[in-house]
């Protein structure tokens, strides 16, 4: 059958540019992955209400994504659609949390942008109740999410601080965001902007150094590592 054509006023999904230059090519080996991705993005864009989440299971009924999965030669099951969704997920374009309830386990994933990572916390304090939050293997002392620092030591969040807290997840480690919160609260100083001083002076003397101003020998050691090229930029402005 040929495709006969887009129609006037077609429903269309917004998905960032960012995710065709920087991800797709990541994902080009896997037909499965690439195009069960750009499933969970229609899927995502078609919810209403706060969060905004989609599970496996939720996509594998999904005729469209069904039809493209036959296409590849690939079963249209639960494990299938889940495998693919967490090679989304470990690819950056999204994040989930697996939740428990009657009917078991359900790992459930949301879009990694600001907004939506705001979601995830909000289903993992239990402000959203989708079940009992379930500690991901190997991860049972996984820091706390930066959103969920920020409140307990700040309080509220504003549209601004929590686009700067989405760049700083980006930036930083998540051991040295909760250490960071943590050197602040026993200060007593609880403000994003102190927070975020201790953490460019860790980009340039590393976490444990005593000093407080520069060290050039610290930049060449910490601008060569996983986050120099950013965080020299960052801190060249």
């Amino acid at each position: 059958m040929t495709f006969s054509g887009f129609p006037s006023r077609a429903q269309a999904t917004a998905i960032p540019n960012v995710f065709f230059s920087d991800v797709l090519p990541s994902l080009a080996s896997d037909p499965r992955a690439a195009g069960v991705t750009l499933y969970a993005f229609v899927a995502l864009m078609r919810k209403r209400g706060f969060p905004r989440y989609i599970s496996a299971a939720e996509l594998a009924a999904d005729a469209g994504c069904a039809a493209y999965l036959a296409a590849v030669g690939a079963p249209a099951d639960v494990a299938t659609v889940d495998a693919a969704l967490r090679q989304a997920r470990d690819a950056g374009v999204l994040a989930s949390v697996t939740v428990e309830t009657a009917d078991g386990a359900t790992e459930v994933y949301v879009l990694n942008a600001p907004s939506d990572r705001r979601g995830l916390e909000a289903i993992r304090r239990r402000e959203v109740d989708l079940g009992r939050v379930v500690a991901p293997e190997g991860r049972a002392g996984a820091p706390p999410g930066v959103y969920a620092l920020y409140e307990s030591l700040v309080g509220a969040l504003s549209p601004l601080v929590a686009d700067e807290l989405a760049e700083a997840e980006r930036l930083y480690p998540p051991e040295w965001l909760e250490a960071a919160f943590r050197e602040a609260a026993a200060q007593n100083a609880r403000s994003w902007r102190y927070v975020s001083r201790i953490l460019e002076r860790w980009a340039v003397e590393g976490p444990d150094h005593a000093k407080t101003e520069r060290d050039p020998s610290g930049d060449e050691r910490y601008f060569a590592g996983k986050y120099g090229r950013i965080l020299k930029q960052r801190l060249d402005r």
